[in-house]
């Protein structure tokens, strides 16, 4: 598979030297090019975006006003959206007609860089540059040094006619955007984004909802109480489409069996009845898988609406365990019902972990109370 780091490749760095002269004639695209290009083969994913950004801040025009007027000169058309409100991508004759994509994350890098003397000119350069690619990190150091101001131009931005400007209002506010500034000021406090959330959160693009959905959960982190809240109340008469925002913006809450998010979704209750757990074998190899069955058993005579969700507590490397929280079932048990469920774990490694040898747990939680466990050993 290739890297994703060579989606910003020499190419990139061509096409956006072509752009710019296109659009400037005066640019140094030679220049530009030798500084973007030199080395970008053994640097690294955002290294390689922020070369770039350096490269070009060098090259624009001094003034700031008429370099993000050369920057927004080179962009290609706005990115499409199908009939979900899904980006769709350029065609090939529409990306040939200026510059979308990778390139402008180190272009809004450089807005980024140069525009804190000029916040409203460089609002309006981002607009642009979103339209293309994304500039929710671009958008962040505003938002740290300028938040009223920023702020603002947000709340108008909520209703403007392109679903890439909207998400950018909920994107680029995430207190906990991965790869971006943090928001510490947002961490602490999210009160300022919440009526940006509240407008957006029935927008008609899915791609606009599901970073609502991404928002609220970043400040489920650290302020749970105030999402359930938001749950609770929002989840009245709510659309399918709303529903299932709510599900995806609680979805950490509902793993950590967080009591007041899941006696939001009715699931607050602990089981009536019983439960076991069982796993098919007792060692198994990395690589492989280990099956697991659940019994339930209700001694209710009313029936009982169940999240049931397992725990696996992997070894670190240095011995300790770290807990991973894997979705399993969602049911309603009938009165006195009886019912077996199954599914096998897989055991093979990924990216975003690796598997060590060592005796594992894991750990069955109902409505997000533990009630049962069993324990395997994981062989090389």
């Amino acid at each position: 598979m290739e890297p994703f780091k060579n989606l910003i490749n020499t190419g990139t760095v061509q096409r956006a030297g072509q752009h710019l002269q296109r659009v400037w004639p005066a640019f140094d695209r030679q220049g530009f090019e030798l500084r973007a290009a030199s080395g970008l083969d053994a640097l690294e994913f955002k290294a390689r975006a922020m070369q770039i950004a350096d490269a070009l801040e060098a090259a624009l025009p001094a003034d700031f006003a008429d370099a993000a007027s050369v920057l927004e000169a080179s962009l290609a058309p706005p990115i499409p959206l199908d009939a979900r409100g899904e980006p769709a991508g350029l065609s090939d004759a529409q990306s040939e007609q200026g510059l979308s994509g990778w390139i402008v994350w180190s272009m809004g890098d450089c807005v980024a860089r140069r525009g804190m003397g000029d916040v409203p000119r460089a609002l309006r350069c981002l607009h642009a540059l979103t339209q293309r690619f994304s500039a929710e990190f671009a958008i962040r150091p505003f938002i740290q040094r300028a938040p009223d101001t920023v702020l603002a131009t947000l709340a108008q931005w909520v209703e403007d006619p392109s679903a890439h400007v909207r998400r950018l209002v909920s994107e680029g506010s995430r207190p906990r955007l991965p790869w971006g500034l943090r928001l510490q000021a947002l961490v602490a406090d999210p009160t300022p984004t919440l009526p940006l959330l509240r407008a957006l959160q029935d927008d008609p693009s899915a791609y606009v909802r599901r970073s609502v959905a991404n928002h609220l959960n970043d400040i489920a982190k650290d302020h749970p109480e105030l999402v359930a809240d938001w749950v609770h109340q929002h989840l009245r008469a709510a659309s399918p489409a709303r529903t299932a925002l709510l599900r995806h913006a609680s979805r950490s809450l509902i793993k950590q069996g967080h009591a007041p998010t899941l006696s939001a979704w009715g699931v607050g209750q602990g089981l009536r009845g019983t439960v076991s757990l069982g796993l098919s074998a007792t060692r198994a190899a990395v690589g492989g898988e280990i099956a697991l069955a659940v019994s339930l058993a209700s001694s209710s005579p009313q029936p009982q609406d169940l999240l049931v969700d397992y725990v696996v507590h992997h070894v670190r490397a240095n011995g300790s365990t770290s807990p991973k929280v894997f979705k399993g079932w969602k049911l309603t048990l009938g009165p006195r019902e009886q019912r077996t469920l199954s599914k096998r774990h897989s055991l093979r490694p990924v990216t975003t972990r690796v598997l060590y040898p060592g005796p594992h747990r894991i750990e069955l939680q109902v409505n997000g109370q533990t009630l049962a466990q069993a324990d395997f050993d994981l062989m090389n």
